[in-house]
């Protein structure tokens, strides 16, 4: 479901459009650039399986408030790299594609693939939009390991990882993987919680997750729900 777009009503009876600033204006709102959108049309296709579309473009967009907060992180490796990062999963069947990553299982060998594949769909992407060669070799390392590698080439590396990660934690990753695997939603936090803590880069990303993981907390909380 999309996010409500337009409001039902306005409690208030005034307008204050006037008083609203512009999205360059406020931190976090900027559109994707004419650059990364034209990289995002040539991924998108490859990410419509399992909510990969989905959780890209919310990836990106913490991978942005990360690469924001980290002065020496290069903006042009991190935000192509999430983009492209899970393009490998359109190579893998469909339905062995929650195989390879169900708890207390898992099929190493697909992840693999996935990295594989999207590495090379990344060198096709970006070299179809003009990607500055050496930022474009940078992302393909990133992307060919970026769930099996346990450590992080480079501070552009950790980031892309923290981003992947920390959208397990967002009210859209946490609905997503609720009906993966049928779970409630305090199992489900539970689940991401142990699969995302103590598995991340940044002090920035250790941050963010705290404040997402209290706030999906209070979701499921019994006085929330209460309040219906």
């Amino acid at each position: 479901m999309l996010p409500l777009q337009y409001a039902g009503e306005n409690q208030y009876g005034r307008d204050v459009t006037d008083c609203i600033p512009s999205a360059v204006e406020v931190p976090g709102l900027a559109e994707l650039s004419a650059h990364h959108d034209a990289i995002w049309q040539l991924a998108a296709p490859h990410l419509a399986v399992r909510n990969n579309d989905e959780h890209t473009i919310y990836a990106y967009g913490i991978a942005r408030a990360l690469a924001d907060a980290h002065p020496d992180a290069d903006p042009e490796v991190v935000l192509p790299a999430i983009l492209l990062h899970d393009t490998g999963w359109s190579k893998v069947p469909a339905d062995e594609v929650l195989t390879a990553i169900a708890p207390g299982r898992g099929r190493p060998d697909l992840v693999l693939l996935h990295e594989k594949e999207g590495a090379e769909i990344a060198g096709q992407v970006l070299r179809q939009v003009q990607h500055d060669a050496a930022r474009a070799a940078s992302i393909i390392d990133i992307i060919d390991g970026h769930d099996s590698r346990k450590q992080a080439l480079s501070l552009d590396d950790a980031l892309v990882k923290d981003a992947d990660k920390l959208w397990r934690l967002t009210p859209h990753g946490v609905d997503t993987i609720m009906n993966w695997f049928g779970l409630d939603r305090r199992a489900a936090l539970r689940l991401i919680g142990s699969r995302v803590q103590d598995h991340l880069f940044t002090d920035t990303a250790r941050t963010m997750a705290r404040i997402l993981a209290a706030v999906a907390w209070v979701d499921s909380s019994p006085q929330r729900v209460a309040l219906g």
